[in-house]
């Protein structure tokens, strides 16, 4: 089972009983907003946290300080360690996560504006999908939105699958 949509995704949640919260960075609260643009979605959707500081993301997430001096915000590590932290903290059966550089400034060549990694939690597992995105500032957020969402969809089927 493809789901095409985020109703179907939300839809979905809730019909199998299941629960997912955010961690978001770069998306600054969109995924969640999304979420509950969908009538219902408290059934599905307890909390989310923005956390856009370093500071925001040990603290709320426990994501830790090493992972962060080694590897920066925006990378794989963090995301994972967001995306565990978040489903860990909230008891949701996914954690979904977003850490990246929307621009138009903060680009580096090692790490260039569009750069995002999106990360889902569940069960003991834990998904990583590292993005380049193009456009502005507005366009690099909404896609990460949807390809965040989109690796929601891949988690819940596979979560299905596995019970």
């Amino acid at each position: 089972m493809i789901i095409t949509n985020i109703y179907e995704v939300i839809r979905t949640l809730i019909g199998e009983g299941l629960s997912v919260a955010t961690a978001e960075s770069c998306t600054g609260g969109m995924i969640a907003s999304t979420i509950v643009d969908y009538p219902g979605a408290s059934d599905c959707f307890n909390e989310g946290y923005v956390t856009y500081s370093n500071e925001a993301k040990v603290k709320n997430l426990g994501v830790k300080t090493e992972t962060l001096e080694a590897y920066g915000a925006v990378s794989e590590q963090t995301a994972k360690e967001m995306a565990i932290g978040v489903k860990d903290k909230s008891g949701a059966d996914f954690g979904l996560s977003s850490t990246g550089i929307a621009g138009p400034g903060g680009g580096t060549i090692e790490k260039p504006v569009g750069l995002v990694y999106i990360a889902c939690a569940y069960k003991d597992k834990c998904i990583v999908k590292e993005l380049h995105l193009k456009g502005n500032r507005t366009s690099v957020r909404k896609k990460t939105v949807k390809e965040a969402l989109l690796l929601l969809e891949k988690c819940i089927y596979d979560f299905e699958e596995a019970n």
